[in-house]
């Protein structure tokens, strides 16, 4: 079985946003969560959906879930005072859902512009090698600066790339890593990175540098204008 665990537990005070979280800012007429929810909703592998939400706003998600007819969404469950806190709650949720073997899609709610191609080679992927990390080379100049001020290194860009999502794994793998860190207090930035600290092998497929996540008031205009230049067909293959 595969399943999708969509985070949407950040609170967009970096949107600027007074009244919604970003998860709930709308284009057209939808919120950009429903966007990306959709995408596994109608991915033809993607048996199940979990959200992880922030508690103050599950009511209305789960409004939502039903106006547009999610069918695949199983639970929506509060998340953590962490973004692991979160993930880990959300892993929580599927003990009574999720077999060992399966495989989780851990991808964030605000990343509305995920594509069927990604969903699928990540799961494959997988499935083969155990986990899935979509990524893209590294498009612009990186530099090291432990100060803030001055630049102490400019990594080797050719080996460089950014991760994406979702990132992929075997159940209980992950859960067994996520548990493993809550109680030795170590605070990865993702899934992947914790994985890293624990000496798994990942394994990247290619992912979309459209594949943003709308976190900045430039992201969100920066989806609008992608997703109505797809729906205006001037995009092929993003």
């Amino acid at each position: 079985m595969n399943i999708a665990l969509i985070f949407a537990g950040g609170s967009g005070q970096r949107m600027n946003s007074k009244q919604k979280p970003k998860q709930l800012l709308e284009l057209h007429g939808k919120p950009i969560i429903i966007y990306t929810l959709e995408e596994f909703e109608y991915h033809p592998q993607i048996d199940k959906i979990v959200i992880v939400s922030l508690e103050s706003v599950i009511g209305e998600l789960e409004k939502f879930v039903r106006r547009f007819e999610l069918s695949k969404v199983v639970k929506i469950v509060s998340g953590g005072k962490t973004g692991f806190d979160s993930i880990l709650n959300g892993l929580a949720a599927l003990e009574d859902i999720a077999e060992e073997g399966d495989i989780v899609l851990i991808h964030d709610g605000v990343r509305p512009l995920v594509d069927e191609p990604t969903i699928t080679s990540c799961i494959e992927c997988a499935k083969k090698n155990g986990n899935a990390i979509p990524s893209v080379p590294v498009s612009e100049g990186i530099i090291v600066s432990t100060n803030g001020e001055t630049v102490d290194d400019f990594p080797d860009r050719s080996v460089e790339y950014a991760t994406k999502a979702p990132q992929t794994f075997e159940y209980k793998t992950i859960y067994d890593l996520y548990k493993r860190a809550k109680k030795e207090g170590l605070t990865p930035i993702e899934s992947a990175h914790l994985c890293h600290c624990y000496g798994v092998k990942l394994h990247m497929v290619k992912g979309t540098y459209v594949n943003i996540k709308v976190t900045t008031a430039t992201d969100y205009y920066t989806f609008r204008a992608i997703y109505e230049a797809i729906e205006n067909s001037q995009i092929v293959g993003y």
